[in-house]
């Protein structure tokens, strides 16, 4: 019941950021001022940055204070801000309003991922978390047909801004109600709150396992936000498609590729798992592994059948990593940490992220080639297997339970 009434307000939560870049030629046609792609990627940039610095403090107030009322909170927060994007008239206000936004949407994911592994265990874990991540997909898939709303005479990309967030604000009233913190999880409040924000940073930030899991949550993130900010535009500029089909090609095929790879890759370390603590972090392999070609693939592809091809090949391997991040870490920290520690990983990932937003569109400005970018963001994913592979050796044998947690 907590996964299927997360799940709406994941899929709200990628829709709202994602169908930006679908509209881009509309946007920018609209907001003259915004100008060039520099722009351009320092607004996508914006986001990431502001919600990158916030992801740590979000986790931690989902630690400390509860999970269900950063959730609400943060909903309906973005979903206030997604309504007034639709209303911007200038780059400023455009900056601004993406501020906010990543203000406001930081504090959900680390909250979510912690609430679904107070309620499952470890013989499901990674499936339900895959479950929800498969919403983040679906909303990045219909954000990809925002370019054809945009492209709509009675629509445009205003209106869709404006649906959006008034189903956002709707839905967070019966979540209010509806959502409940684990009950084991409750018990243990008293004792997550006597520990301040600086000894849980450095409990995390002294563990060498999880340092590893950051660097290797992070690597292969950088392929992965350029792969969904600038792939409409990249496709329609190589193959001289409309607006609205490079959306689609540039995430309906690889979306459903990564739906299908949450299915598999979570049913396969769970499995993994019950023979050896280290499946998860061996499926996570599994699937970084298969970035590297599809990377150098995307790079190289003559013609948009090759490039939707190799972007699905994408999507399979990023279904195994995403689906088993929050699972390793629930098995290298203890519980109360989760959250924070999620946010610690989002923070250096997507400050790292909207620095590789920023760079493509300087080194696009500048002419640089495709297939050189991104045989630099495949070099980087092999690096992550490799790290991947050390954090399963590292592993302990079993996590610490809330129980154990409070007989400390």
């Amino acid at each position: 019941m907590i996964v299927a009434l997360l799940w709406p307000v994941a899929m709200l939560n990628y829709l709202d950021r994602q169908m930006l870049a679908s509209m881009k030629f509309s946007v920018m046609k609209d907001i003259a001022d915004v100008a060039t792609d520099a722009n351009w990627g320092l607004m996508l940039g914006q986001f990431k940055w502001v919600y990158a610095f916030l992801s740590p403090l979000g986790g931690f107030i989902a630690d400390r204070f509860g999970r269900r009322t950063t959730i609400v909170c943060s909903l309906f927060a973005w979903s206030a801000v997604t309504w007034m994007t639709g209303n911007v008239t200038t780059y400023q206000e455009l900056l601004w309003t993406r501020t906010l936004m990543g203000m406001s949407e930081a504090f959900y994911i680390p909250a979510a991922l912690a609430l679904i592994t107070d309620y499952h265990s470890q013989r499901t874990r990674s499936r339900a978390i895959g479950f929800h991540q498969t919403a983040i997909y679906v909303g990045m898939m219909a954000g990809g047909f925002g370019g054809y709303v945009a492209d709509a005479q009675d629509l445009g990309w205003r209106f869709a801004f404006h649906a959006a967030g008034i189903v956002g604000i709707l839905y967070s009233l019966p979540l209010l109600f509806l959502l409940r913190e684990a009950p084991a999880r409750a018990n243990a409040v008293v004792q997550e709150k006597r520990a301040s924000i600086r000894a849980v940073a450095s409990e995390l930030l002294t563990s060498f396992p999880f340092l590893l899991l950051v660097a290797c949550f992070t690597l292969p993130a950088l392929a992965g936000w350029v792969v969904r900010d600038w792939m409409p535009a990249i496709l329609k500029k190589e193959f001289g498609i409309g607006q609205g089909m490079a959306g689609v090609s540039a995430t309906l095929y690889t979306t459903i590729a990564m739906l299908i790879g949450v299915v598999i890759g979570g049913w396969l370390a769970d499995r993994w798992s019950r023979r050896t603590p280290r499946g998860r972090a061996y499926t996570s392999a599994v699937g970084i592994a298969l970035l590297v070609p599809a990377l150098f693939g995307v790079g190289n592809a003559g013609t948009l059948t090759i490039a939707v091809t190799f972007l699905a090949l994408f999507g399979l391997g990023w279904g195994f990593f995403d689906c088993n991040n929050m699972p390793i870490l629930s098995q290298i920290t203890r519980p109360h940490l989760r959250a924070t520690g999620y946010g610690i990983m989002n923070f250096v990932s997507i400050s790292c992220g909207g620095l590789a937003d920023l760079g493509f569109g300087m080194m696009r400005d500048a002419g640089q080639p495709l297939n050189l970018i991104f045989g630099a963001f495949a070099a980087l994913a092999l690096v992550a297997v490799g790290l991947m592979i050390w954090i399963a050796r590292t592993m302990p044998i079993r996590e610490i339970t809330d129980s154990q947690v409070l007989q400390q």
